[in-house]
This record gives C-alpha cells, sequence and structure tokens, in this order.
C-alpha cells in the first residue's frame, strides 16, 4: 500500500501545483477615508505593494447619491450609506480593506474581497465589523497560501511519509504548527528579521532532507523524533509564512486578530491536506481490508 499512497501523494501535488500556477499574486490593497465634514470624505490608497498605482487597478464603485474625485467623495445629507464595492479586487488584489475615520473619533473598518465584493454602509460607525471580517479575510488568505505554497505541503506530505498515518502525526503535525506560529508571529511583529533568500534556501533543504529520511527504513533520529524535527524545520517555515504575509501586508490596526486568522488559515490547509490523505488511504479497498489502516498507516 506504500505505492498506493505514493501514487495518491502524487497525484494530490500535481494538482496543488495547478493550483499555484492559476493562482493570483497575493496582496492587499488598503484604503482610508477622513470624514471632515457630514458626508464629505478625503479619501486615498495606501502605499501599493506592486508597480502600478492601486488606482490604476481598482476602481471604487461608490454608493448612489455619492460624487467623487480623485481626492474626495460627497454623500449629500444621506451620508455614506449604501453599497460600496470595488472593481477589480480578486484579480488586480486579493482583497481590499476600507478604514473610515468618523468626525466623532470613531471608526469603521469592511473589506472586499472576490468571493465578497461589495459591503454595506450605514453612514456612520454603528455595525462594527471590523474585527470578524478582518479574521475571516485572513482566514482565507491562509489557506490560499498554504494550497498555493507548493514548497510547504512538499514538506508536510514528506512527514506523512517519515511518520506515516498514525497517531505520532498528531504530535508532529502539531510541533510543526507551534514552531512556525513562533516565528510567524515574531517576524511579522518585526521581532525577527532575515533576508528571504536564505530562508528559502533552508525550506528547500528542509523538504529534500524530509523525504530523504522517509525513503530510509533504519531507525534515524528522524524517525524516532519526528516532532522535534518538524519543529525545527517549522522555526524556518514560519519565517517563510512571515514573507508571504509581508507581500499581503497587514492592517496597522488589529493585527494580532489578522496574524491569528491567517495563522489559522494556514493550519486548516495544513489539516485539508492531511485529512485527504487519511480519507483517501481508508478508503482504498485494500487499506481498509488491512486492520493496520485505521488505527497505524496505510502500508
Amino acid at each position: 500500500m506504500t505505492a498506493l499512497l505514493l501514487r495518491w501523494m502524487a497525484a494530490l501535488l500535481l494538482g496543488c501545483t495547478a493550483l499555484a500556477g492559476q493562482a493570483h499574486e497575493m496582496s492587499l490593497a488598503e484604503m482610508t477615508m477622513r470624514e471632515v465634514d457630514h458626508g464629505q470624505f478625503v479619501w486615498s490608497w495606501g502605499a501599493p505593494a506592486k508597480v502600478k498605482p492601486i488606482a490604476e487597478e481598482l476602481t471604487v464603485l461608490w454608493p448612489e447619491g455619492c460624487l467623487a474625485d480623485a481626492q474626495t467623495v460627497a454623500c449629500g445629507p444621506g451620508g455614506l450609506a449604501g453599497t460600496l464595492g470595488v472593481r477589480g479586487v480578486g484579480e488586480a488584489y486579493s482583497a481590499a480593506i476600507i478604514r473610515i475615520l468618523w468626525r466623532d473619533g470613531q471608526q469603521s473598518v469592511v473589506t472586499v474581497s472576490g468571493a465578497q465584493p461589495t459591503v454595506q454602509l450605514f453612514g456612520s460607525a454603528r455595525d462594527e465589523r471590523g474585527g470578524f471580517e478582518l479574521a475571516r479575510l485572513y482566514t482565507v488568505l491562509g489557506v490560499e497560501h498554504i494550497l498555493s505554497g507548493i514548497d510547504h505541503l512538499m514538506f508536510v506530505i514528506g512527514l506523512l511519509f517519515l511518520v506515516g498515518l498514525n497517531r505520532r502525526l498528531v504530535g508532529t503535525i502539531t510541533a510543526f504548527t507551534a514552531a512556525h506560529s513562533l516565528t510567524l508571529a515574531a517576524s511579522a511583529l518585526g521581532w525577527l528579521t532575515l533576508r528571504p533568500p536564505p530562508v528559502e534556501a533552508c525550506i528547500a533543504l528542509s523538504i529534500v532532507l524530509v523525504c530523504a529520511e522517509a525513503m530510509r527504513d533504519r531507525q534515524t533520529l528522524s524517525r524516532r523524533w519526528p516532532a522535534l524535527v518538524a519543529f525545527l524545520f517549522g522555526l524556518v517555515h514560519g519565517l517563510g509564512f512571515a514573507g508571504a504575509l509581508k507581500d499581503i501586508g497587514l492592517p496597522q490596526h488589529n493585527i494580532t486578530v489578522a496574524l491569528l486568522g491567517f495563522n489559522i488559515g494556514v493550519e486548516a490547509g495544513q489539516l485539508l491536506v492531511v485529512g485527504l490523505a487519511w480519507g483517501r488511504c481508508a478508503s482504498s479497498a485494500g487499506c481498509a481490508a488491512s486492520p493496520r489502516c485505521a488505527s497505524r498507516r496505510c502500508t
């Protein structure tokens, strides 16, 4: 059944490669609106994550009754109320965060993405859902990143071959999770900074070493202590996740919420891959006939 698992993993890897090839570059646009009078705002996009200005790739679709130019928008007595959309989001940029600073000192934060290209505004800071929307947005971005990040998926698949589909895999994946969560947070918050080329080289080396160990039958350190190996290499992979998060961008407020959401999304993507492998193993006729499949591993 090792050959069966190998074929399944190869198919999964090819599928993820295709997804990576089709996925657009992940990046985040941020717009700030400041109310200067009732229903009147000055607005601007933040620094672009690409060479082109954001305004050339995204077009704001203002609520009905609002008149806008390149820097101001006036919405009349009704205020900034109605449906707000952004054309181009989900293509040029993965999502856009719109931060509204009201005259009374309150602020609202809404997000638009390819899945939700419009939002409803109410003319004031009520119905504030900034934290929830940020958490949802960055969770989706985390899932998107891990499923399109072929290097991280190859490492997880290498761990599957090394440990097998058994109880030890839970501890191994947990160690990997704990490690890359630490360095992801440290790097995203600016506490730890490393140049991308050495990080990428170390990630590639981790994949090669885990795969090489998985192909051996003898009891090496990696087979005896897979959780330790996963933890050490997870520290490096966390820096890689942080690099992707830097490209996407973090909001100036609720950084903790965004960071937690992204990390949860990454873990959800990893668990999805492991779950697909386990489901394929358990449903295969040959393995299902083996009492070791459900309790230990598909071999």
